[in-house]
């Protein structure tokens, strides 16, 4: 191969992105992203923030009930949290246009894409959580993920030093699938992943089974901890 003329991935992205971008965004759709970060600029917080996104679709069940004991260890340590249901919400899938470049956010305001990923941008700490669902996350989940990935990859360092945890609740296998694709996203974000005593995984089906699981929840308890840990380091720096 010519090195002279290889390029990067991100180098790619960003040719095509500059390509679809006329296409892809109408005025609506740029004064929704001038909006959404202006008031990320606008937020002035004085707390660290650790954000979870719930994949399940049901609300208050098992996945949200761990992400709670994770975000509750954080909060005794003086963080701010904040968990979002996306239960109830479609979340449509990449369009693959790469419109984003340069504009911090998707270009498509038509679902609470890009009111999540601004929340994302702005927390320092962000557990993803979900229910096992034929042996991965939630196609909503996925479809967060999918999205923030390729805004954050033709916007190079928006997740950069951030500190990520994942957590899923399965009535049985499957559950480490569901681990590997949230802590495959952090890991390509260059953000910092946080384990625990075993993996961050808990068993039950029904609504309020999983907090039965004694080592699951001492799992969940732990995780917290140790977020808030590094997280205190972080920000000594």
């Amino acid at each position: 191969m010519d090195k002279g003329n290889s390029i990067t991935r991100r180098e790619a992205l960003k040719k095509i992105g500059a390509v679809a971008v006329g296409a892809a965004i109408g005025s609506s759709a740029m004064a929704a992203i001038d909006s959404v970060n202006t008031k990320s600029k606008d937020n002035n917080r004085n707390k660290m923030k650790a954000l979870a996104i719930n994949g399940s679709s049901r609300m208050r069940g098992n996945t949200a009930d761990m992400l709670d004991i994770v975000l509750k260890e954080l909060e005794k340590e003086g963080f701010e949290t904040e968990q979002i249901e996306l239960a109830g919400n479609v979340i449509e899938p990449c369009k693959a246009c790469f419109a984003c470049q340069g504009k911090g956010n998707c270009v498509f305001g038509n679902d609470k894409f890009q009111e999540i990923f601004t929340k994302m941008k702005e927390a320092d700490a962000i557990i993803l959580g979900s229910p096992t669902y034929s042996a991965d996350v939630s196609s909503t989940l996925k479809a967060v993920i999918e999205r923030a990935s390729v805004v954050s990859d033709v916007n190079p360092g928006l997740f950069r030093h951030k500190v990520g945890g994942a957590v899923a609740v399965a009535r049985r296998g499957g559950a480490m699938n569901a681990i590997d694709t949230i802590n495959h996203f952090f890991l390509n974000k260059e953000m910092f992943l946080v384990g625990s005593t075993y993996w961050n995984i808990v068993y039950g089906r029904l609504p309020g089974e999983a907090a039965k699981d004694e080592e699951g929840v001492a799992n969940m308890k732990n995780l917290g901890q140790n977020m808030a840990w590094l997280l205190k380091i972080l920000n000594k720096q």
